[in-house]
């Protein structure tokens, strides 16, 4: 595991285990509900098409109906593309950590939600071929061309041709949505050139508290601990990062790397980059929770929607309030030996 700490130029967050300075001169009072729609970042994207599944007043995709429990609405994809510029903060500005030693010719993002990853790799490598795959065609009609999208289950035999394999897979936000593994990254082993790279960008879907330990009580530890619960009962499990980097070296990955980074959620690092990083991952934290709970509540967990959405803003609230939570990501990174 290399270590990421606080004096790798671009990379402002610290190894798991180690503690985030706190910044004393913080203002101490709580945030309050009224502040909560103040530190939500969202505005309104386009959708190019209307054949959705509508529920509990959120939309979800049509295609393979019920395998991906989150929506795909214009809300969901403003926060997708706000967790894209939450990496690139965690990045240094980067897209990937993989030590590409060549320029890709040919790349392939798996889940690519609004694709605004693959857009941006798109741009930053120009004579290279980019492709995105996801279950719901949210992404815009007007992209670089050199980028291209298919609405696909990338748990379903892949199509591309032997013939034309990438030199680069990435996921994603990943977690939760797929219930198969081992055949997932076979698949990618298969569909990579001989030294291709397949990188993985995932969080722990599990929050801390650097100052105080979370009372069992605390309604984001039961909200969490029923998020892991109801996402393996639905055969799809929300944690399961720490289990990735194993099951890639048993796909046949040489050169394996997992860096683990601790991410501040608020604005109570000292360090300002971490402070700028824990604002917008504040402002995330809140906004994932409805969109994380309602569909996994209602039909996994037999909850009513006047229940969850209770809960929902207890949780939120909860997040605008604790003063030192944090989470973890996790990077890993595998290349396929040449032959």
């Amino acid at each position: 595991m290399e270590v990421l700490g606080v004096d790798t130029p671009g990379m402002p967050v610290p190894l798991q285990g180690s503690e985030i300075e706190a910044d004393p001169q913080l203002d101490q009072q709580s945030t309050t509900s009224s502040d909560i729609d103040a530190l939500s970042f969202t505005t309104s994207l386009a959708s190019s098409i209307t054949d959705y599944v509508y529920e509990n007043g959120r939309r979800y995709h049509r295609y393979r109906a019920g395998e991906y429990l989150f929506p795909n609405d214009e809300t969901e994809q403003t926060r997708l593309d706000m967790l894209h510029h939450i990496f690139r903060l965690m990045l240094g500005g980067n897209l990937h950590l993989a030590p590409l030693v060549a320029a890709p010719q040919r790349v392939l993002d798996i889940g690519t939600g609004t694709g605004i990853w693959a857009m941006d790799m798109a741009e930053e490598f120009p004579d290279a071929t980019v492709v995105g795959v996801d279950l719901s065609p949210i992404q815009p009609q007007w992209v670089p061309p050199n980028c291209d999208f298919f609405v696909d289950d990338v748990e379903e035999a892949w199509p591309f041709s032997e013939d034309k394999a990438f030199d680069f897979i990435h996921q994603r936000n990943m977690v939760g949505a797929i219930a198969d593994w081992d055949r997932l990254f076979a698949q990618a082993f298969e569909h990579l050139q001989p030294g291709g790279y397949y990188e993985i960008q995932e969080f722990r879907v599990w929050f801390h508290s650097q100052d105080v330990r979370l009372p069992a009580d605390s309604n984001l530890e039961r909200w969490q601990r029923l998020l892991t619960e109801g996402s393996a009962a639905f055969g799809k499990p929300l944690n399961v990062v720490q289990s990735l980097a194993g099951k890639m070296v048993k796909a046949g990955f040489a050169a394996v790397d997992e860096d683990v980074l601790k991410v501040p959620i608020g604005v109570w690092p000292k360090d300002k980059n971490l402070k700028q990083l824990g604002q917008w991952m504040q402002a995330h934290a809140i906004d994932s929770v409805e969109p994380l709970t309602l569909a996994l509540f209602t039909r996994l967990l037999g909850w009513s929607d006047p229940d969850c959405r209770q809960l929902i803003a207890q949780v939120r609230q909860e997040f605008a309030e604790r003063k030192q939570l944090y989470v973890y990501a996790h990077f890993i990174h595998g290349r396929k030996p040449v032959q």
